[in-house]
């Protein structure tokens, strides 16, 4: 079952569209341009706040991490 995360390794600003793009197996920049496409539709707002609302909500891709985000073991 596939799961929706936050993208650490693609992301741009907070790794949403990043995460969906790879949730629905897409391009990422593809995804971003549909989100301003979007926001300039829907006069800005709506999707700011479902793009702040979704980087609240959804946990960071566990598979993803990198060396630098790791914490050294005691």
């Amino acid at each position: 079952m596939k799961k929706l995360y936050l993208s650490k390794d693609n992301k741009k600003f907070l790794g949403v569209c990043a995460g969906i793009a790879k949730y629905f197996d897409l391009d990422p920049t593809l995804i971003r341009v549909l989100f301003v496409v979007l926001a300039l539709v829907t006069v800005v707002m709506p999707m700011v706040i479902a793009y702040f609302i979704l980087y609240f909500v959804l946990p960071e891709d566990p598979g993803n991490r990198s060396m630098l985000s790791r914490k050294p073991h005691a």
